[in-house]
């Protein structure tokens, strides 16, 4: 895992429009926004992968159903996962210290998944145990190559 700097997430929000990133939001990206490692593996996640066209695609679905946020163009995306599903925080929230976030899906919702960033965070948290479990089986097969998350896993 490795962090964003302050800067950077700066940056990434300013491509998505956005001038305030909420305190809990900047304290993540802060420990993984760089690199996330197991977090959210398969996502674009962090100030490197994820920019502008994330957000664009995330506005078209809002609006493909009804945009039921109180102020998705100044949203802040947090994650688009294979561009179908969208984690983000409303614009009008973006003051709160710790706001809440949204889950957008191409197939057709857009709710208030989560109480708050942290509530997020902990749902998304990876299941270590069980990737350790995957990755030894992984070697017991006789897999060649090993997942590039690997590294980040210690096998006893």
């Amino acid at each position: 895992m490795v962090g964003a700097s302050d800067s950077q997430i700066d940056g990434w929000a300013n491509a998505q429009n956005v001038s305030i990133v909420p305190v809990a939001v900047r304290e993540v990206l802060r420990l993984i926004g760089m690199q996330s490692s197991l977090w959210l593996s398969g996502s674009l996640f962090g100030v490197k992968s994820l920019g502008p066209g994330s957000k664009r695609a995330a506005l078209a679905t809002l609006r493909a159903f009804g945009d039921s946020m109180a102020d998705s163009s100044g949203m802040l995306v947090l994650v688009d996962h294979q561009s179908y599903l969208f984690y983000a925080i409303d614009g009008a929230d973006l003051n709160e210290l710790d706001p809440p976030v949204w889950a957008i899906s191409e197939g057709g919702f857009a709710e208030q998944g989560w109480p708050s960033v942290t509530d997020w965070l902990d749902a998304i948290a990876p299941d270590v145990a069980r990737t350790r479990e995957r990755l030894a089986f992984q070697r017991e097969q006789g897999w060649w190559i090993d997942p590039a998350w690997s590294p980040h896993i210690e096998l006893d």
